[in-house]
């Protein structure tokens, strides 16, 4: 009986030692095929990959991807913001895993400013900056004094001081840059006033103006397309090649296989064809 015992206990020692270096092996396989930039889609262990996004077009841009990073093991959450400085608070807090709503002059802005250091990976489009009429219908006949609401943050008010510009309404004095304020304008004829207000509170304020400058995603949300402005970026401008929609991560995600797959799926034809069917030209995609 003694050697029974002795012997039985062996055999459970031996099946608890396989069991536990069974057990390991697993665990390093998931996290090793985690890490793995190179893995395959079979290989990853399902993950979460949150990605804040302004709700319009980017988390509806991103919602079009979800089935086909589900087939890559990403489940893919999109976290909406309504304004644009938390996503990047967000990205830096560690609370999503990358952003996209902004173009790169905003985000050098925004780092050199908070003193963070997050970074594009890729373009995906382009959202025209549009004039759009408020009290004052046409530009034909602008009153004198005329009221003008511009985004208050700064990439972007210089962006439409060169929409105005372009429009005939003023000059700047360098026609060419994209860093001008309101003390750079140089010729003012109508003696127009640039109201500076926060970017998504400009289409509420439509009315109260006599024109708007709107950001190419809240006048979406407005319900208003390029065929309502009064002047509208061009695809070939200064700001088209500049202002580009990004995606952006922190440097330590740089080599993370889930921002591969992400980059991969959100600049594929699909999502082309997508941009182009559902904006009809208020989004264009840059890839």
């Amino acid at each position: 009986m003694r050697n029974i015992k002795r012997a039985t206990a062996v055999v459970a020692a031996v099946t608890l030692s396989s069991a536990f270096a069974v057990g390991c092996g697993t665990a390093g396989t998931d996290n090793q095929s985690t890490n793995n930039v190179n893995g395959t889609a079979s290989a990853k262990k399902e993950v979460v990959l949150k990605v804040a996004a302004s709700p319009t077009p980017h988390a509806e841009i991103l919602n079009d991807i979800k089935p086909v990073l589900a087939k890559e093991g990403i489940d893919l959450q999109v976290v909406v913001y309504d304004d644009y400085i938390q996503p990047n608070r967000a990205l830096s807090a560690g609370q999503v895993d990358a952003n996209y709503f902004q173009h790169k002059p905003y985000l050098d802005d925004y780092n050199q400013k908070n003193h963070t250091d997050l970074v594009p990976t890729v373009a995906v489009h382009f959202e025209p900056l549009g004039l759009y009429p408020g009290k004052s219908k046409s530009l034909s006949n602008i009153p004198n004094g005329a009221t003008i609401a511009v985004p208050n943050d700064t990439t972007n008010e210089a962006r439409a001081l060169l929409l105005l510009q372009n429009a005939g309404i003023l000059k700047l004095k360098n026609p060419n840059s994209i860093d001008e304020t309101t003390a750079d304008i140089v010729s003012n004829p109508h003696n127009v006033k640039i109201e500076e207000l926060d970017a998504a509170a400009i289409p509420r304020t439509v009315h109260d103006v006599d024109y708007a400058v709107i950001n190419g995603n809240y006048a979406i949300d407005a319900g208003y397309t390029t065929k309502d402005a009064l002047a509208v970026e061009k695809a070939d401008s200064l700001a088209a090649k500049t202002y580009a929609n990004y995606i952006v991560i922190r440097p330590d995600e740089k080599n993370d296989w889930r921002i591969r797959d992400l980059d991969k799926a959100i600049t594929s034809p699909q999502v082309k064809k997508f941009i182009e069917q559902k904006f009809q030209g208020s989004v264009v995609p840059v890839f």
